[in-house]
């Protein structure tokens, strides 16, 4: 059987289950390839510190894995927290940014450091994104000045999703060669710098840690995962994947509420029974 040596994870929807948890038994497979010398990477489009809790289950700090978060933008060896690679957006083009939100009556919000930043604290989106990556929210009072010399990887702008489909539209055009425009959610619009997916950025670090993209393997549930599953010597797609994600796919796994990755595992890197 070919050997891998490290294995990319999406976290929602592929290590994660529906609930938010992650499986015992999932959690005991990537262990398991990690005490036989794989190295692991969280590959997901949440914030670093987002991932934080899923990079400390699978005991990544003690194994020497990774963290890829923001599709790729950002990488960190999670042993030493070590930023080995950033893709930061552009400084210039933030009063833009703040200005959209500002006349659709839609909060802009982005992350930095282990924080939620916005000016506006009391919005279910913003409160929704806090949860999900357990990250507190930093209410600030002037967004432009507080971004500044940070070195954001990604903004997000927070509404409706009846009116955010025109927003997106218009700001694809004015930031065309500029900037990624998208909707990650029906109530989230993405920007974030151009050329970041989750390929590239798996491309950087084996490049760093000395591996070919044969000896990689990726699952992936969303469509942000489709480059990195036809980048990866082995890209293993969940059966809760569209069947577009599918067919980019060398592969399919089980869905993610029945501990498909360490199913797939068990089978193809023949684990031992614990």
């Amino acid at each position: 059987m070919k050997k891998y040596e490290l294995i990319a994870v999406d976290l929602d929807g592929t290590l994660v289950r529906s609930d938010q948890s992650i499986s015992q038994r999932t959690l005991d497979a990537l262990i398991r390839v990690q005490q036989q010398g794989v190295k692991v990477a969280v590959a997901s489009g949440r914030p670093t510190f987002g991932t934080a809790h899923a990079a400390d289950a699978l005991r990544l700090d003690e194994f020497g894995g990774y963290v890829m978060s923001y599709n790729g933008g950002e990488i960190y060896d999670w042993r030493t927290k070590t930023r080995l690679h950033a893709q930061t957006l552009d400084e210039r083009i933030m009063p833009y940014l703040y200005m959209c939100a500002k006349e659709h009556g839609m909060p802009i919000m982005t992350y930095i450091d282990k924080e939620v930043v916005s000016e506006v604290e009391n919005n279910e989106y913003i409160r929704y994104s806090s949860m999900r990556n357990r990250m507190p929210i930093r209410k600030v009072n002037d967004f432009v000045a507080e971004v500044q010399g940070a070195g954001i990887v990604k903004c997000m702008i927070v509404g409706a999703p009846t009116l955010l489909p025109a927003l997106e539209a218009e700001m694809q055009a004015a930031l065309k060669g500029k900037a990624g425009v998208f909707r990650s959610e029906p109530f989230f619009l993405e920007i974030v710098p151009m050329g970041i997916d989750k390929a590239k950025g798996l491309s950087i670090l084996l490049n760093k840690i000395g591996l070919k993209r044969e000896e990689l393997m990726a699952f992936g549930d969303g469509y942000n995962d489709i480059p990195m599953l036809q980048f990866a010597g082995m890209g293993v797609a969940m059966d809760n994947a569209a069947d577009e994600i599918k067919k980019a796919a060398d592969k399919v796994a089980p869905n993610n509420d029945d501990d498909g990755i360490a199913v797939f595992l068990e089978k193809e890197m023949r684990l031992p029974c614990v």
